[in-house]
Order: structure tokens, then C-alpha cells, then sequence
């Protein structure tokens, strides 16, 4: 049996890669980051392709795939930190495609898939969300509270534009009273949380793959740093953390596109596996970068911030592994044999 992806697939991966190389170097990143602004360009570009609807059915303007070929495209953007708001916008439509109201999709989908509109997800607690990624170009915006799911738009919506530490993102504080979405929110909420646990996946790929490129470069006493057994059992976690985030991942991206019976066991692991990877491989990245993995000049701390944010937008480790929980209390003994 092949547990890889088919050569379509492949084709996406590589695309994105070979692409994102060149539009989202590190400079660019870096001159985007600084002054506060979205890589206008690419995200029209993004839109041009259709990636922001990828995984949008046809009927509302999108390209009708699944939640693997949506992973494939949030983890090349996530080893990239591209500055648009690809996550934020894709986790809505999915939200609003599979719990949304027919007039809610009808009304938001298209714009969404087209790129022509942005959106953003995010937690909240009395109907305000303390944070919220991508809220400052958002036109929809979709609130989790208790186990449900509202949708504002944007003139719904006091937005208070405030900083984090991702400095490749917008983010706000929202306070929205909007219309529920009607459909069945866990399975919608499973799948917006593969989108986001791809994105860590891709953040540590590329942290780590940064890491062994230094550590093999960087020389002291002579012989690079790589050598020493406490860089190279560093690199090695690092390595583990990152596959045990993807392969969780890609099993619950191929359960949300299989018959989606374990898919609320299978996206706990994986948000849970990539909230705590992208925190431990991106801080084990800073530390054998040594004095320079400090600095505002290193790369590598884009990647850190990345991760620090994404892994509590729908819910940090500990909440994933608390409903994993009660997700295998739930059934019977013989069930889990």
C-alpha cells in the first residue's frame, strides 16, 4: 500500500516549492515584516491560481480538492512564512463551506476562493476574540465560542488592530456579534485545524533543514559544530518532533478526504503533535544557531514567531490532547483493541 502522495500531488508540492522560492525569498519577507504590509503581489498571484480555493467546491468557485492537496499548499507557505493571509482566509472558507448556511456560502465562498476576499478565524470568549490573525484585511470573520461557530462581516465587527509577535501577519482584537453557522461545527473545526497543523509542518521543515545547513557550515575548534554530540542529538529531535507533526498531519488530512470516521480523533493528534513540534523545533533552531539565532539579522527567528502564534490560534496543545482524550473515553473498550 503507498501512504505518499500521487504524482498530482507531487506536482502541487513542487510547484508551490519552486514558486515560493522565488516570491517569497527571505528579503521579501523581511521588507514585508518590517513595514507591516502584505505581499499584495503574491496574494493576487496566489488568487490567480487558484490555491486559495483549492479546496473550495466547484459550484462556489473553487477547484473542488481536498483537505491533502490543502495541506500540501499551507505547509510550502508555512516553510516560507509568506506575509498574506493565505491561513487565516482558507481556515474561514472552510468553516463557512462545511457548517455555513447555503445563502452563508453563497454569499462568502466565491470571494474567498477568487482571492478577491480575505478572511480570518479565531477564539473567542463573551463574542470578543483577543486574537485574531489577518483581521486587519479580513472581510469575513468567523468566531469559536462554546462549541460553535458565528460569522461577521467585517461592518459586523469592531476590529482593533494590535501586534504580535509574527510581525508577517496582521492580527486584532475583534468583538463581532454575527450570524451562527448552522452545520455540523466539529467536522468543519477538524478540518480547519489539519489546514493549520500543515502550516506548522512546513514551518519546522524549514526551521530544521535551516539548522543542519548551519551546523554543518558552522566550525569551531576546527570541525563544524554539527559534530558535537549535543548539536547532533539536538538536530535529531528536531528531525522526530517534525515527523511525528507530519505524519499525524497526513493521516488526518487523508481521514478528512477518506470517510472522515476518525477525524476528530485524528485532528486532535495532529494539532496537538504540531502545536508542541512548532514551538520545540523552532526554539532548538535559535539555540544551535547560537549568539547569531538571536539576532533581528538571522532568518530562522520568522519561522520562530510563526509558530509561537499558530500554535494557539485554534487551540493550544493542551486543549488537542484533552479532547483526544475524551474523544477515546468515549468509546468502548473493545473499539480501541
Amino acid at each position: 500500500m503507498d501512504f505518499g502522495l500521487t504524482e498530482d500531488q507531487r506536482e502541487i508540492q513542487r510547484t508551490a516549492r519552486e514558486l515560493l522560492a522565488e516570491r517569497a525569498r527571505p528579503e521579501r519577507v523581511r521588507e514585508h515584516a518590517e513595514a507591516g504590509s502584505v505581499d499584495d503581489g503574491l496574494w493576487r498571484e496566489l488568487g490567480e491560481l487558484g490555491w486559495t480555493g483549492i479546496a473550495v467546491a466547484e459550484e462556489y468557485g473553487g477547484q473542488g480538492m481536498g483537505a491533502i492537496e490543502l495541506a500540501i499548499l499551507c505547509e510550502e507557505l508555512g516553510r516560507v512564512t509568506a506575509p498574506v493571509p493565505y491561513l487565516p482566509t482558507v481556515l474561514a472558507a472552510t468553516l463557512i463551506e462545511h457548517a455555513g448556511s447555503d445563502a452563508q456560502r453563497r454569499q462568502w465562498l466565491p470571494g474567498l476562493a477568487a482571492g478577491e476576499l480575505a478572511g480570518a478565524v479565531a477564539l473567542a470568549r463573551g463574542g470578543e476574540a483577543p486574537l485574531v490573525v489577518g483581521a486587519r484585511e479580513a472581510a469575513v470573520i468567523v468566531l469559536i465560542e462554546d462549541g460553535q461557530a458565528s460569522l461577521a462581516g467585517r461592518d459586523q465587527a469592531d476590529i482593533a488592530v494590535i501586534e504580535t509577535v509574527d510581525p508577517t501577519r496582521s492580527a486584532g482584537r475583534v468583538r463581532a456579534t454575527g450570524e451562527g453557522l448552522p452545520g455540523p461545527f466539529g467536522p468543519a473545526r477538524d478540518r480547519a485545524l489539519v489546514a493549520l497543523a500543515a502550516e506548522l509542518v512546513g514551518v519546522c521543515d524549514r526551521a530544521l533543514e535551516m539548522t543542519v545547513a548551519y551546523v554543518k557550515d558552522r566550525k569551531q575548534f576546527g570541525v563544524p559544530v554539527g559534530a558535537f554530540q549535543a548539536v547532533s542529538h539536538r538536530c535529531a529531535q528536531m528531525l522526530l518532533d517534525t515527523e511525528r507533526a507530519r505524519s499525524t498531519t497526513s493521516y488526518a488530512a487523508w481521514t478528512a478526504d477518506a470517510d472522515g470516521a476518525r477525524l476528530e480523533e485524528a485532528a486532535a493528534m495532529a494539532g496537538a503533535m504540531a502545536a508542541e513540534a512548532g514551538r520545540s523545533v523552532t526554539a532548538s533552531a535559535i539555540q544551535a544557531h547560537g549568539g547569531i539565532g538571536f539576532t533581528w539579522e538571522a532568518d530562522v527567528h520568522w519561522l520562530y514567531k510563526r509558530a509561537q502564534v499558530d500554535s494557539v490560534l485554534l487551540g493550544g496543545t493542551g486543549s488537542h490532547r484533552t479532547r483526544l482524550a475524551q474523544v477515546l473515553a468515549s468509546r468502548p473498550a473493545a473499539a480501541l483493541a
